[in-house]
């Protein structure tokens, strides 16, 4: 392996934050946290907000998560174009209504 170029694979801390449950291990993730594991020492911390504690699939049990506004966003990037481009439909519609009008 061609050394300086991988990244520091070492023992991390995951903690689900809707549980508060953790888990130890191996990752390359870069974090600004730490925590103290039970063993005394002292690991990076990583939050996730679903896990193996709180997946549906593991627990058997449906749970809505809004995680930081993402509906809002997706709302903010492609609502507005359906919202404009049914706005302008109507218009041209009424444009070409005019238009037939007058031609009698």
């Amino acid at each position: 392996m061609k050394p300086g170029i991988h990244p520091d694979y070492r023992y991390v801390v995951f903690q689900d934050t809707s549980s508060g449950d953790k888990i130890l291990t191996r990752s390359t993730i870069e974090t600004s946290e730490t925590t103290t594991w039970t063993d005394g020492n002292e690991y990076p911390l990583a939050k996730v907000e679903i896990s193996a504690f709180t997946h549906p699939f593991f627990t058997g049990q449906m749970k809505i998560v809004d995680t930081a506004g993402r509906v809002e966003r997706f709302e903010r990037r492609y609502g507005r174009r359906k919202k404009g481009a049914a706005e302008a439909a109507p218009e041209q519609a009424e444009e070409t209504t005019s238009d037939e009008s007058n031609e009698d």
